[in-house]
């Protein structure tokens, strides 16, 4: 399948067509695109509660009354239109992305505001808004017919540790993949009610709108931003089935949850970010229920389980199966994307032939089948020739008593090429610790002399991304300006 966008951008399907199909005769995807789901949904339970915000709740009529509103004001494009979306996180970028189904054509949110591969951005939907509360401002609209396999969703990476990258999903790709592994996470849940805490441009918080609402009829309660009080303060009002989000925000509403009910929540899922134990345990204490972790991406994997501690799951058929090649996991399944958009090197680079996914992550199954990802193979430190997995030394400061938070990045060094900087928040109360009195630590937990931290930079609290993950570009930065200032603690232990 190939298709091309008014703006000239070709989208290509790299899973074979039979593939596709075997899929839908299996029951994994739907063969539906997602605004007639919508509208099957509003058939069924008009006055069911579909969005809440910090303005309010609407219910599945109301938000098709405003969804409607806006196709109307987007007629002009079509099924060959992407159509980027910068507007709130909330109610407004739900009805954005599904009047953008309605006319058939591609969503893409934009966090920065415009993109060369975008036909037109929708910046207002205020007159969609108004009319939701309004049954006189109901206007009809006829939704446009487009094919299942055709170009739905284009997902941004988070670029928390390289530039974004634009990954084209199908409908039935979103609402039969990557659906199925929402709907395995509810579990027995019949109507799920969804905080999710990370925004709707986000790979992981894309589900809410296209999932949640359209294929299986919830409710969706969102964030304008994340802010821990209020994140408790929302589930304690709302009662959530399920919490969405990325560890760090997890982590920080577990250290205020002492006195909020969370009586109402089900499972907690966590992705976006490696769930370390301390984090793991923290929740799991705080809400009283289960800790789902998914282990995925917008590149199209996806694998999740209740007991982390033991790998990251088994692959499931009806999401994706997953297999590791020389050493490294790779995907393909019913949630498969269909290509990189406008970057066939990337296409080049992390896809292979049949329409494969390479993670970048070296990978490994135990004799049970459960996958257990060894490491990032990407994301490393090289010092003097030596390297380094952050994510490891990571791993083993999540024990400390004192730190809060860690991220490790390189700082650079004219001898060695790059040393390793460990950055840190501290519990409150607590005073931070000496860079020999964490460097001790970390032997003690059996870290070799060359993997330890030579710089130290101690923060009030790690920088989130604008997807909730620590931001690693920003940490490096300031890991980058303290080391040149000289204001962070050096050590020659490694030297």
């Amino acid at each position: 399948m190939s298709w091309t966008s008014s703006t000239g951008v070709v989208v290509r399907d790299l899973v074979p067509a039979a593939l596709r199909r075997s899929w839908v005769a299996a029951g994994h995807c739907p063969d539906r695109d997602l605004y007639s789901l919508f509208r099957d949904r509003v058939a069924a339970h008009p006055v069911r509660t579909a969005v809440i915000d910090p303005d309010g709740a609407w219910d599945y009529a109301s938000l098709d009354r405003a969804v409607r509103w806006q196709a109307r004001a987007l007629s002009r494009y079509g099924p060959t239109d992407i159509i980027g979306i910068a507007v709130p996180n909330g109610r407004e970028a739900v009805v954005a992305e599904l009047a953008v189904a309605a006319v058939g054509g591609v969503a893409v949110h934009l966090p920065d505001g415009g993109s060369p591969v975008v036909s037109t951005v929708v910046t207002d939907v205020s007159e969609a808004v108004a009319a939701a509360s309004d049954p006189r401002r109901d206007v009809p609209w006829t939704p446009v017919a487009v094919g299942p396999e055709a170009p739905a969703r284009i997902l941004v990476s988070s670029g928390s540790e390289a530039a974004p990258k634009l990954v084209a999903y199908s409908h039935n790709a979103f609402a039969g993949g990557r659906g199925n592994y929402v709907r395995a996470v509810h579990g027995d849940t019949a109507v799920p009610r969804d905080l999710v805490l990370v925004p709707q441009a986000s790979a992981f918080g894309s589900f809410g709108a296209a999932i949640t609402l359209c294929r299986w009829g919830g409710t969706v309660v969102l964030m304008r931003r994340f802010d821990a009080v209020e994140a408790l303060r929302a589930v304690a009002e709302h009662r959530p089935t399920h919490v969405f989000g990325v560890p760090t925000m997890l982590r920080r509403m577990a250290a205020l949850a002492s006195t909020a009910d969370m009586s109402s929540v089900r499972a907690v899922v966590s992705s976006g970010d490696v769930l370390t134990p301390g984090t793991l345990a923290a929740v799991r204490s705080a809400f009283g229920c289960p800790v789902i972790n998914v282990y995925g991406s917008s590149d199209g994997v996806n694998c999740h389980t209740a007991t982390p501690e033991h790998g990251v799951g088994r692959p499931d058929p009806a999401v994706t199966d997953i297999r590791v090649v020389d050493g490294e996991i790779c995907a393909r399944g019913p949630m498969t994307p269909l290509c990189y958009v406008d970057a066939p090197e990337l296409d080049r680079r992390h896809r292979l032939p049949g329409g494969w996914v390479r993670t970048g992550d070296e990978g490994r199954f135990d004799a049970d089948g459960t996958l257990h990802v060894v490491r990032r193979l990407k994301r490393v430190v090289i010092r003097g020739g030596f390297t380094i997995s952050p994510a490891e030394v990571e791993r083993a400061l999540d024990g400390h008593p004192v730190v809060a938070e860690a991220a490790c990045v390189p700082v650079p060094d004219p001898d060695l090429g790059e040393r390793l900087c460990a950055c840190v928040a501290v519990r409150p109360g607590h005073r931070a610790p000496s860079l020999d009195q964490l460097t001790a630590f970390l032997r003690e937990r059996g870290l070799s002399r060359r993997k330890l931290p030579e710089h130290l930079v101690v923060l009030p609290e790690l920088p989130l991304g604008r997807t909730g993950k620590v931001c690693l570009p920003t940490v490096t930065r300031l890991a980058a300006e303290h080391h040149a200032a000289g204001r962070g603690e050096q050590s020659v232990e490694n030297a």
